[in-house]
């Protein structure tokens, strides 16, 4: 079944964060709207991704599949939903790490199989695929798109055509997969989530209305909060759960799972309401912020955070120094991702679409400014040079985070140490590059205290 979508759009704008790989949702609600279930998840799953998005149901043995580029809001609407049917879905919301942006990379990724249609959803990057592929590609695998995605998928059909059936398949073609992977999987007898051996992306499981019989699988918690649902517990590293007619039961794929979150996923990538570690990531955030602040003070006379990601560490650090916290730069909470580009002038004079400073909170103030993180630098001098054109007397910028001097295969687009400003400049050279009065970042051990 060949999903609906539209020509391919390139919707590669240029970042100074570091850009999260995607948002995976599953469900299985007989009884239950479940596209529309799967529709709210991924909208509260929208930080994670802003390129495409697609969701699949199963109606008993039927696979029906929906994805385009664009944010959630735009790629669905009552209409697409309706065509949706069924008891179980699936769906993705994503930003490309490996594959390029068009709308051939956009997920649920759909095979077929002896037993019927695999859809597949997946957050983080598998660092062997080019192996895998080849390998696929010389048993007459068939490709259709230049994701790792789709490298997963093939290498379950393999099996499954092999002989095997959906569970043992999956657990065997996930020992040939190195890297990052959190899954949600849809097939024609239920639902999958998986996580890979070190949980590097996470993955939460929780149940609808108390039923036992009805689970759902989200990236954060908030993808279980948005619907209504009871958050269960994580799926663990190296764990398979299954969600079908019969309920749940769980796999553990890897034999010595070794836990290891990617910190950036709480310092920056999940929502501040999102739970990990049995606390809310902006409790986590304040509590970096107030180490900050221990670590790195500042005489001045306020305390803003770039929003949204920044503003709980600096709550922390203002409650940690006494120094009062005020809000400097108002966000456009309604800029997606746009399809008009600025002039070259607009570029120059620093466009602000996202970021807007309040002149009349910080004329004549030395202000300290927190972030969560310095990836290239740019965006951080435009921020720096806008706050001083507002009369700042003085900026001073502390990072919740040390700095990122090396590249991640997991998920993450900084997989190129020529991107990062930290790899090639001392601090003191950032802090002159970007123009601030004074720079500190997070120590390793201020983190690692931070996280427990």
């Amino acid at each position: 079944m060949m999903p609906n979508s539209s020509p391919a759009l390139d919707l590669s704008v240029p970042s100074d964060k570091p850009e999260e790989a995607c948002g995976v949702f599953g469900v299985y609600a007989p009884e239950e709207d479940v596209a529309k279930l799967t529709y709210f998840g991924l909208y509260a799953l929208q930080h994670r991704g802003q390129e495409s998005a697609g969701i699949a149901t199963f109606e008993g043995s039927k696979l029906h599949v929906y994805k385009n580029m664009g944010l959630v809001s735009q790629v669905f609407n009552e209409s697409t939903l309706s065509e949706l049917p069924g008891d179980s879905a699936i769906g993705h919301t994503r930003y490309s790490t490996t594959g390029s942006s068009h709308v051939g990379n956009a997920q649920p990724v759909v095979v077929e199989t002896r037993l019927g249609f695999l859809a597949l959803a997946h957050n983080g990057n598998i660092v062997n695929a080019n192996q895998l592929r080849e390998e696929l590609q010389q048993q007459d695998c068939h490709f259709t798109s230049t994701s790792d995605t789709e490298v997963i998928a093939r290498a379950i059909a393999r099996e499954v055509n092999g002989g095997k059936d959906w569970l043992e398949a999956t657990t065997t073609a996930l020992t040939l997969c190195r890297g990052a992977f959190s899954l949600t999987v849809a097939t024609p007898i239920g639902i999958m989530g998986v996580r890979d051996p070190n949980g590097i992306r996470p993955l939460t499981l929780g149940v609808l209305d108390g039923n036992p019989q009805r689970y759902v699988l989200a990236s954060e918690t908030c993808g279980l909060d948005i619907i209504g649902a009871e958050y269960l517990r994580d799926v663990e590293p190296g764990e398979l759960v299954f969600l079908s007619e019969a309920g749940l039961s769980s796999i553990h794929c890897a034999m010595r799972p070794q836990p290891k979150l990617c910190v950036f996923e709480m310092i920056y990538f999940a929502r501040p309401d999102s739970i990990m570690n049995e606390e809310s990531l902006y409790s986590y955030r304040m509590r970096i912020g107030q180490i900050l602040a221990k670590e790195s003070p500042a005489d001045v006379d306020m305390i803003i955070g770039v929003p949204d990601s920044g503003i709980p560490a600096a709550i922390g650090f203002s409650r940690a120094s006494g120094i009062s916290y005020a809000e400097g730069l108002i966000k456009n909470r309604y800029v997606g991702r746009t399809f008009i580009q600025p002039t070259q002038h607009m570029r120059e004079v620093g466009i602000r679409m996202k970021l807007n400073p309040l002149k009349d909170v910080l004329d004549g103030k030395r202000v300290l400014i927190v972030d969560d993180s310095i990836v290239r630098g740019t965006t951080s001098r435009k921020i720096v040079k806008a706050l001083r054109d507002s009369g700042a007397t003085e900026v001073h910028m502390r990072i919740s985070s040390p700095p990122v001097t090396h590249p991640c295969f997991y998920g993450i687009d900084t997989d190129s140490q020529d991107q990062l400003i930290a790899a090639t400049k001392s601090v003191a050279q950032i802090e002159r590059q970007i123009g601030v009065d004074s720079l500190a970042y997070l120590s390793h051990q201020g983190m690692l205290e931070a996280t427990g």
